[in-house]
């Protein structure tokens, strides 16, 4: 089950980088609309990420005023 789910996961991921690149090219208008939702998505896990590592980094060295 959790198989499918990684195949669906992928799938996503795979379908809407070639909608992006399909964009760039003058895809239809759906096509536009998809890549948007992508690119948003992944500048999401982008920022998620970055506040993560930047977490991560203030429990090792101690600081927890929340200024670094």
């Amino acid at each position: 089950m959790i198989n499918l789910l990684l195949l669906g996961v992928v799938l996503l991921a795979v379908g809407g980088c070639a909608c992006v690149l399909w964009a760039e090219r003058g895809g239809p208008r759906w096509v536009c609309r998809v890549a948007t939702v992508t690119l948003a998505a992944s500048e999401l896990v982008r920022r998620a990420e970055k506040r993560r590592r930047r977490r991560e980094r203030r429990s090792m060295t101690g600081n927890t005023s929340g200024h670094d």
